[in-house]
């Protein structure tokens, strides 16, 4: 009867401190341009243009606040690339969607800072792509544009 609770107590052990070994994130700094022009990008998203930090845009008229997308998608069986273009092309559509609901026509100064390890980029967006799934969060203002 000890032995079973010495053994039983060694496997709960061994359970609650193995560290997820099999478990990545890995980081990847990918080119918005190929995303949006890619054929999911060009099927997708919407008529709201979006410019990231850095990239020129026409003046704003209103600014109507800053916004976070953070979108997930599933990467089992995808390469990281395709995972990570699904996972930004729907934080930008839901950038999207936010600023169509307030009125807003554009999206800018948009920022990748997902998993808090931020890329300011006017050609990139940064994708953490793990095993299971790939994860992008953007942030960016919407505005209405003079």
């Amino acid at each position: 009867m000890l032995r079973m609770k010495v053994a039983f107590t060694i496997v709960l052990c061994a359970l609650f401190t193995a560290s997820p070994a099999g478990a990545r994130s890995t980081f990847h700094d990918l080119s918005v341009d190929a995303a949006r022009n890619s054929e999911r990008g060009k099927a997708k998203l919407q008529k709201v243009p979006f410019y990231m930090a850095g990239q020129k845009h026409p003046a704003v008229a209103k600014d109507l606040g800053v916004f976070t997308a953070n979108r997930r998608t599933n990467a089992f069986g995808k390469s990281d690339e395709a995972a990570c273009e699904i996972a930004f092309l729907s934080a930008v559509i839901a950038l999207q969607a936010r600023a169509q609901s307030m009125g807003g026509d554009a999206i800018v100064d948009i920022e990748s800072i997902t998993k808090h390890n931020d890329l300011t980029s006017a050609s990139k967006y940064r994708c953490a792509a793990g095993g299971v799934v790939a994860n992008v969060v953007l942030t960016g203002r919407v505005v209405k544009l003079k």
